[in-house]
């Protein structure tokens, strides 16, 4: 009787434990879609990159991973959107350097994007290029345009793909030290702002390079310099700004973030899938086709990006006098 009462009781217990193990394999992160925020409206080079991330995690995680479109206040809508989410690890933010730029820029934001946004994954880095409309402007390098600028007061508006990007900051950052005046025109994206620039409406703009090229490749904008200190290996005779104006350099990081508190579990696992997908070949190249740098590492590596680009683009933020206009 007491032998039968053990086996019943083992019986009992292994089904339990088994039960509670398939449970907690079917809890195990993610169990559902995940949410990645692009605070920009579609065809810019923050949305291109999640996108390219989005599809590669989705086959990874065996979870859909849904970019989801949040344009509009320079960035800081689709940002609070995020901060303002769940920290349950299924929305995500593509971080980009509006992120850090703006905590200068803009001094009344209801979140301390640093402290609010945990970082999970560095994605690519990428220079900037300036990139002029082939349409009634005669010049074809940097030293040129600053020559035309100065002949020509007045005429030359800079697009950006908003206030506080560092698109918008880039040109800051070469108005100061070319002391070319160029009046700013912001729009909600990259991609109205290359429709605009392909049609004449503005004349320059300091764009990701991810979003320029196509329009660069095929001749409806032409190059004349990049943001990095040196060439871009995928655009190697388009010169650095630098060679023209000694000591100028801005580039753009991209990557992801979580709101403060998401599991430490979820953190990790992005983390170990992006980095997977940066060290495939398919990726490199297509990074390298938009004229990225890989940025590989642990979660720690991506939140000290955050925190050392924010402190770089308050300093320029504040020396070019730059507002959220």
């Amino acid at each position: 009787m007491i032998k039968s009462l053990i086996c019943s009781a083992t019986l009992i217990l292994t089904a339990f434990l088994a039960t509670n193990a398939i449970s907690a394999s079917s809890d195990a992160y993610p169990s559902r879609p995940i949410k990645l925020v692009v605070a920009y409206p579609p065809g810019g080079t923050t949305d291109v990159l999640a996108r390219l991330i989005a599809a590669n995690l989705s086959e990874k995680l065996g979870q859909q991973v849904i970019v989801e479109n949040k344009p509009g206040g320079g960035n800081n809508i689709g940002t609070e959107y995020v901060v303002n989410s769940p920290a349950d690890g299924y929305t995500m933010l593509l971080v980009n350097p509006a992120n850090g730029i703006n905590t200068t820029l803009y001094p009344k934001l209801h979140f301390n994007f640093v402290k609010d946004i945990v970082g999970v994954a560095g994605i690519v880095r990428t220079p900037n290029v300036m990139a002029i409309t082939t349409v009634n402007l005669p010049v074809n390098n940097v030293a040129e345009f600053i020559a035309y600028c100065k002949a020509n007061p007045g005429k030359i508006n800079m697009a950006s793909s908003g206030s506080g990007t560092s698109v918008h900051l880039s040109g800051e950052l070469f108005k100061s030290m070319s002391g070319c005046e160029m009046t700013h025109v912001p729009y909600k994206g990259a991609g109205p702002a290359l429709t605009d620039l392909i049609a004449g409406q503005v004349q320059v703009i300091f764009d990701n390079l991810p979003s320029s090229a196509p329009h660069i490749n095929s001749g409806r904008l032409k190059a004349i310099g990049m943001t990095s200190a040196q060439r871009e290996p995928s655009m190697p005779a388009v010169p650095s700004i630098g060679e023209t104006i000694t000591g100028y350099e801005a580039t753009a990081w991209f990557g992801l973030g979580m709101p403060k508190g998401s599991p430490r579990e979820a953190i990790d696992r992005i983390n170990a899938e992006v980095n997977k997908a940066l060290a495939e070949p398919k990726m490199k190249e297509r990074l390298f086709e938009l004229g990225g740098l890989p940025i590989p590492g642990t979660p720690e590596d991506f939140g000290k990006t955050i925190a050392d680009e924010t402190k770089k683009w308050a300093k320029v933020v504040k020396d070019s006098g730059a507002t959220a206009d």
